[in-house]
């Protein structure tokens, strides 16, 4: 999962000198958005791992799906910063932008998401900068700001959007990160529903917040009901492990 996910990193990140070149660019792009969507379960559920592969692969996505070129500009400039390094010291022979600290990034992140946002309005590459900016806010803990960008992303994207499950997930960890369990539970529930494709990781997630939220006997059944409810997920061994932790069977 981790090798597929740094795949779409990989392509994301052609040097400085090859991205002076807009076509060689818009081919890795689309290059790269074609892996995405052919393989949207791996980048997804990367989110949670490698997020900064996930990143790239939101925005790729928005870049060759937007029309206008400037726009995508816009938004290469959002990712590039959401990929830069974080360092007290210089790097020799980096390539890419070098922050002090990860507030410094997240803010940088934001602004070029907001520019999008605004020069674009309704656009594909502005809903897209929303997403971007609100795991730019979960990072640096900014809840109810992030919670506010991932709620844009969802307004702005086609109900069928690939990266749909981020922004929903999204939501659900902003309302962790304050504390609000009940809310971040009902979060995943709704990401599973609206979303079936990852309905049985919604389910994990769901359970374990409501673990956190002092309701562990509804996640004990909801867990207790994994196995039957998704016959060919892949998960239903972690389902079942978690069972165990909280004493079912």
């Amino acid at each position: 999962m981790i090798r597929d996910a740094r795949s779409t990193h990989s392509a994301a990140e052609m040097t400085r000198k090859e991205m002076k070149g807009p076509d060689k660019f818009q081919v890795a792009a689309t290059g790269a958005l074609e892996w995405a969507q052919k393989n949207s379960r791996t980048v997804t559920v990367a989110l949670v791992a490698v997020g900064a592969a996930v990143v790239a692969a939101i925005a790729i996505q928005a870049y060759s799906a937007s029309s206008r070129e400037q726009a995508g500009s816009r938004l290469f400039r959002a990712l590039d910063a959401a990929e830069a390094d974080v360092s007290s010291v210089p790097l020799p022979g980096s390539e890419r932008q070098v922050f002090s600290s990860e507030a410094e990034r997240a803010r940088a992140v934001v602004d070029a998401a907001a520019r999008v946002r605004q020069e674009h309005s309704g656009s594909r590459a502005a809903a897209t900068a929303a997403l971007l900016a609100g795991e730019a806010q979960l990072r640096t803990g900014e809840w109810d700001a992030a919670r506010a960008s991932f709620e844009a992303y969802l307004a702005g994207a086609p109900a069928d959007d690939s990266l749909r499950f981020a922004g929903l997930e999204g939501l659900a960890r902003a309302a962790e990160g304050k504390g609000d369990f009940a809310a971040a539970a009902a979060a995943f529930e709704r990401a599973g529903r609206e979303v079936a494709f990852y309905k049985d990781r919604a389910a994990l997630e769901q359970a374990r917040v409501l673990v956190r939220a002092g309701k562990a006997a509804e996640a004990k059944k909801l867990l207790a009901g994994f196995a039957e409810e998704h016959k060919e997920s892949p998960l239903k061994g972690e389902a079942l492990e978690s069972l165990a932790r909280l004493g079912g069977q």
